[in-house]
């Protein structure tokens, strides 16, 4: 008996939109085996993470302010993914966009009709170009996006940690905090609720994002380009410059993710105050990319994996950590299934034919 793998020359419908669901019922399926490892009854336990979390205003509350981050960092990662590109550096384009949105929410004397466009304005324009130098430099000279977006990452969160340490530091004591931002440079809540109008605002980009990608030119040429750019180059596409599209567009969603997290929710910048929304960002675009729309999804679900989390660690005392772990498997699990995309495994019984296809 032997293995043998034949590339596919199609991928099956139920393999391309099953893919997520499984990948997301085994990582959680893993999970339960920790969870009986540490005591805990896997039922009880994902029963509180999810069922008590949906089934409570506090819980789908914050499952929605904590999903805009990741929606739109997700989006970040999403949008280069699609012409074919890796952006690992969302989270510190998150990082600059909150450092400029607070900046102007500080430093502007203006209304809160002027203050918080302008403030979002600002965090989306240094996102932006904060997130266009990997693509450009891949552009001109070819250099790798993955390293490159990556590095700037850790100067991004090492250029905010300077700022609230120095130049913007404000507040009382000695903490390394800005001043807290006036009234008028925050984002209203809704309802008498912690949901602000970041949550809206989330939901127009999403909707913009997937009508750019499936209805228009541009979006057709980004999509052929990480199809085939050798194929596009040769219809006449201009690959170089949707390199640098896709990655500014990245870098400004990730810049208002930033802006966001701090005009709705935490009112004051902090030298750590992203838990890692950027990072969490390449599993939920890996889960949603086939869609703006998926990986709105993909966002809500991890949202409540942080939030059911955190429910899960108070009521069995199981550590934070295991919601990392699930986290991580949820992308072994889709690199697995990447594998199985590419290649048709099948068990064979008896002798190799000879000039047959790669066997292990």
């Amino acid at each position: 008996m032997r293995v043998e793998l034949e590339a596919r020359t199609d991928q099956p419908r139920w393999l391309t939109y099953g893919t997520p669901v499984v990948t997301v019922l085994a990582a959680l399926a893993v999970g339960a085996v920790a969870l009986v490892a540490l005591g805990v009854n896997p039922i009880d336990a994902y029963e509180t993470m999810f069922v008590g979390t949906l089934t409570s205003t506090f819980g789908v509350t914050e499952t929605l302010v904590k999903a805009v981050p990741l929606v739109l960092t997700g989006l970040a990662v999403y949008v280069p993914l699609k012409a074919g590109l890796w952006n690992i550096g969302a989270e510190g384009q998150l990082y600059i966009g909150a450092v400029v949105g607070t900046w102007v929410g500080l430093n502007v004397d203006a209304g809160f009709l002027v203050l918080v466009p302008l403030a979002l304005f600002g965090a989306g324009l240094a996102g932006g170009l904060y997130g266009a130098v990997p693509g450009y430099l891949r552009a001109r000279y070819g250099v790798n996006e993955i390293i490159v977006s990556l590095m700037l990452t850790f100067v991004g969160v090492r250029v905010a940690s300077y700022l609230v340490r120095g130049p913007m530091r404000g507040g009382e004591g000695n903490f390394p905090v800005s001043a807290v931002l006036p009234d008028a440079a925050q984002l209203p809540t809704l309802g008498g609720t912690s949901l602000h109008a970041g949550v809206l605002v989330t939901l127009v980009l999403v909707g913009v994002v997937a009508v750019v990608v499936s209805r228009t030119r541009t979006g057709f040429e980004v999509t052929f380009v990480g199809s085939n750019a050798d194929a596009a180059r040769g219809m006449g596409m201009h690959t170089a410059r949707l390199y640098v599209f896709v990655f500014a567009v990245g870098g400004a969603l990730a810049g208002l993710a930033g802006s966001m997290e701090i005009m709705g929710v935490q009112e004051r910048l902090r030298p750590e105050f992203s838990p890692g929304y950027g990072f969490t960002a390449i599993p939920i675009a890996l889960l949603g990319r086939n869609g703006a729309v998926r990986v709105l999804l993909a966002g809500l679900f991890f949202a409540l994996l942080f939030v059911g989390g955190s429910s899960m660690e108070v009521a069995f005392g199981v550590p934070a950590a295991l919601v990392d772990v699930v986290q991580a498997l949820v992308v072994l699990f889709l690199i697995t299934a990447e594998f199985f995309k590419r290649y048709r495994v099948s068990l064979v019984v008896g002798e190799p034919v000879v000039g047959g296809g790669p066997e292990v």
